[in-house]
C-alpha cells in the first residue's frame, strides 16, 4: 500500500489497566469512560467478576453489587480501550529481539561497568631499610571513579561494589650503593599478602645490583564493604643500608591500580 509522506511506524496494541484503592463501598470512579460493564474486565482478589451481575458501569461510574473491604485487591482492564503506540509495551522485549552488537557500552546499566576503579602513584622517593617490609604510600591519584582509594591516611583501596577485581602494582626499588640483593612487591588483601613478584640478584650468594622493578598482578574477590587492598615492599641489601622505593611524577615508576571486572 502506498503512503503520502512518511510510512507510519509499526504500532503495538495493549489494554489500559486501572488499580483501585478499595474501601467499604460499592461505588468507584473510572479513569476512562465506558458505555457499559461489558467494556471492563473487573478483578477482585485476582478473581474475574461477571459483568452486569457483579458490577455495572456507565461513563466513569463503577458500581458493585457487593461492597468491597479495605483489604481487597481490585483492578480493571479496559477491554474497549486498546491503546496503540510506536513503543513496545513494558517487559515485551527479550534477548531474541536484539540484534548482536546493538547495545553499546554507553547504554549499559551501572552494574555492568568496570567501576569502582582507580590508579595512584608515588610522587617522591620513599626510604626502605634493609630487611624491612613497608607499605608503599601511593599519594597521587590519577583517577578514582568512586572515591574508594585513600591517598592520604591508609593508602588503601576499599571498593564499594562486590565482585572480582583486576589489581596491579609496580614497585621500583633503587639501591644507589649497588648492594641490592633482592626485593619483593606484594599485593595485600585485608592485611595479608595474596600475590607477589620478586627480583633476586643474589643467585650465587655474591651477586649484587643497583635497581629493579617488581610488577605484580592478580584477580581478587572483594565483598564491596570491608575488604581492602594495599601494596607492600620488602628489601634486602648486602651492606645493611637503605634504599629508595622510587617516586616519580613524570614516569610513575611506582604505581598501584585496580578495576572491577565485567561478566565474571
Amino acid at each position: 500500500m502506498a503512503y503520502i509522506g512518511n510510512t507510519p511506524a509499526t504500532s503495538y496494541t495493549s489494554f489500559a489497566k486501572q488499580d483501585f484503592t478499595t474501601s467499604a463501598t460499592t461505588s468507584y470512579t473510572l479513569d476512562n469512560p465506558v458505555t457499559n460493564a461489558n467494556e471492563l474486565a473487573l478483578f477482585i482478589n485476582f478473581v474475574r467478576q461477571e459483568p452486569t451481575t457483579a458490577y455495572s458501569a456507565s461513563g466513569t461510574s463503577l458500581t458493585l453489587t457487593s461492597a468491597t473491604s479495605a483489604t481487597d485487591d481490585m483492578y480493571c482492564v479496559y477491554l474497549g480501550k486498546a491503546v496503540q503506540t510506536v513503543n513496545p509495551p513494558n517487559a515485551s522485549v527479550g534477548t531474541s529481539h536484539l540484534v548482536d552488537g546493538t547495545v553499546t557500552a554507553a547504554k549499559l546499566a551501572s552494574g555492568a561497568t568496570n567501576t569502582p576503579a582507580f590508579e595512584a602513584y608515588l610522587e617522591n622517593h620513599q626510604s626502605i631499610a634493609d630487611n624491612a617490609t613497608d607499605k608503599v604510600l601511593f599519594n597521587i591519584e590519577v583517577f578514582d571513579t568512586d572515591g574508594c582509594y585513600d591517598n592520604s591516611t591508609n593508602y588503601r583501596f576499599t571498593p564499594t561494589v562486590a565482585g572480582k577485581y583486576f589489581v596491579y602494582a609496580r614497585t621500583t626499588v633503587d639501591d644507589s650503593a649497588g648492594q641490592y640483593r633482592n626485593a619483593v612487591g606484594f599485593i595485600y588483601k585485608n592485611g595479608s599478602g595474596i600475590a607477589s613478584a620478586k627480583i633476586n640478584y643474589d643467585i650465587s650468594g655474591t651477586s649484587e645490583g643497583e635497581a629493579a622493578t617488581q610488577v605484580v598482578t592478580t584477580i581478587v574477590d572483594m565483598n564491596g564493604s570491608s575488604d581492602y587492598l594495599e601494596v607492600f615492599v620488602s628489601y634486602d641489601s648486602n651492606d645493611g643500608g637503605t634504599a629508595n622505593i622510587q617516586g616519580n611524577a613524570n614516569e610513575r615508576s611506582t604505581n598501584f591500580g585496580a578495576f572491577k571486572l565485567i561478566g565474571v
